[in-house]
């Protein structure tokens, strides 16, 4: 085939890719506070990139409703919005409800055994007060029944709503309250491995749910963490 006049595509989409999942952690871990402005020199000082991945990043990070541009004005990191990240976690909670349901038919015993390992890392991040670890390890839970049902559409929508998710998750998980997932996911190996496929999915969604979200509006607030 002809080789395309245009060159260094691929190493330019690589670079907005870096950007935006480097900018995106950042945002996620608190790092990059809510309100906080972002100057492209300085993030692309940070990365060590240029200003055009940096504002390609950022574009896409808007779009998932993490940053908020005025145009010729700034670019803040968008503040925690409770009613947003309700709407994402119901859609979160629908997605791996339904990643469940699809994997459990094909299951073996290593994806079972990986959830198994994933919960048990889960529980010690949590006694060790480590929220990284955890975040991580929950993910890692998650992920087998995500990788199993091979549903690319699935994968595509979790993706762009789960971020908004585990801003508000990293709270949940610096207390105690976060302790409850543990047992969810023990729940959810159980069913999965009795082949029970509607009762697993309905446990997933379920844990999904139980996320406590906090509102600044005083007339929106829900019971906070203990």
């Amino acid at each position: 085939m002809p080789v395309p006049a245009s060159q260094g595509v691929v190493a330019k989409s690589l670079l907005r890719d870096e950007a935006f999942r480097a900018l995106r952690d950042a945002i996620v871990d608190g790092t990059l506070q809510p309100g906080e402005r972002l100057n492209d020199g300085e993030l692309s000082a940070w990365l060590g990139i240029s200003r055009t991945p940096i504002r390609e990043a950022l574009a896409r990070l808007e779009q998932a409703g993490l940053v908020q541009t005025r145009p010729g004005r700034f670019t803040i990191v968008s503040p925690m919005d409770v009613r947003e990240t309700r709407a994402a976690q119901s859609v979160a909670a629908a997605m791996h409800e339904l990643a469940v349901r699809e994997s459990v038919p094909q299951l073996t015993a290593a994806d079972l055994d990986a959830m198994r390992t994933a919960n048990e890392h889960f529980a010690a991040a949590l006694r060790d007060h480590d929220v990284d670890a955890a975040v991580a390890a929950d993910d890692a839970f998650h992920e087998v029944a995500v990788a199993v049902s091979a549903n690319p559409v699935l994968r595509s929508v979790l993706e762009q709503v789960t971020p908004l998710v585990r801003r508000a998750e990293r709270a949940r998980f610096s207390s105690l309250t976060g302790r409850s997932s543990v047992a969810a996911h023990a729940t959810i190996i159980r069913l999965c491995e009795a082949g029970d496929a509607d009762r697993a999915a309905a446990e997933a969604r379920a844990n999904w749910l139980t996320l406590q979200l906090l509102s600044a509006d005083p007339t929106d607030q829900e019971n906070p963490c203990p």
